[in-house]
């Protein structure tokens, strides 16, 4: 480290100034380590507040912020009252898909690299949906484009399930992770297929035949053809939106 001379004392600075991390910081590191490396189990309880003082040394008043840490993390569900404790808990994908719905809101992320991002995760999650699908994924993702027939008509509520359409061949996937950052991402894309051109009965009737081939592969488990179609399917949406405002994109289904 390079010395420092400009100090008011004059006197060469060889150390910058250490700053001890917080005790309950410190608890939360412990027990976040525990649980994330599996010392401690999904569905195990905590030892209650007065051991955790005991063993730590701290104050319960720290020991109490160091659980609420770990509770905001998802990590710890703790329930209050006579029979209540702290139960260790994992992240689950709804806390994925939150934390990169508030990182695109609050960066205003624009909606052409939102589309970008579909564009590529998309094709490879059909490709994934029909190579693990279930019965159980089949027979849901044909449930919504069902109802997304029916709803031709009526351009919101076609909207709105096409949304739920794509979720679903992402879910089928079996990868949570990929599945979780489209669905983070789904509401601030809805707008591309939400503007004026949009809204007519010759695109909602293309829509409704390229989600049928694209059913059709993975019901086939055809990976090849999956992915083809919805790549031939996003690519024509992508370029029909490019000249949609990005200024206000809608990231939730509130919005």
């Amino acid at each position: 480290m390079a010395m420092v001379t400009n100090n008011p004392s004059n006197k060469p600075v060889i150390v910058e100034k250490v700053l001890a991390p917080k005790p309950y910081d410190l608890l939360a590191d412990q027990l976040r380590e525990a649980i994330l490396g599996g010392d401690i189990a999904e569905g195990d309880s905590l030892p209650p507040e007065r051991e955790l003082v005991e063993q730590t040394g701290l104050t319960r008043g720290s020991v109490r912020e160091a659980l609420k840490q770990l509770a905001a993390e998802g990590l710890v569900q703790t329930r209050p009252g006579r029979f209540g404790g702290n139960t260790v808990t994992l992240p689950g994908k709804d806390l994925v898909t939150n934390s990169l719905n508030q990182f695109v809101r609050g960066r205003r992320i624009p909606l052409r690299t939102l589309n970008e991002t579909r564009e590529v995760l998309e094709p490879a999650l059909a490709r994934l949906a029909a190579s693990y699908r279930t019965e159980e994924d089949l027979e849901r993702i044909k449930l919504l484009h069902q109802e997304l027939v029916d709803a031709a008509a009526n351009f919101q509520r076609f909207s709105k399930l096409n949304i739920k359409w794509h979720n679903a061949v992402a879910q089928a996937s079996g990868n949570d992770l990929l599945s979780a950052v489209l669905e983070a991402i789904s509401f601030g894309v809805a707008v591309s297929t939400t503007v004026d051109e949009y809204d007519s009965d010759e695109t909602r009737l293309q829509v409704i035949r390229v989600h049928e081939r694209i059913i059709q592969a993975i019901e086939d488990r055809d990976p090849d053809a999956a992915e083809r179609h919805m790549r031939h399917h996003l690519g024509a949406t992508h370029a029909r939106a490019t000249d949609v405002d990005t200024t206000n994109v809608p990231l939730s289904s509130d919005d």
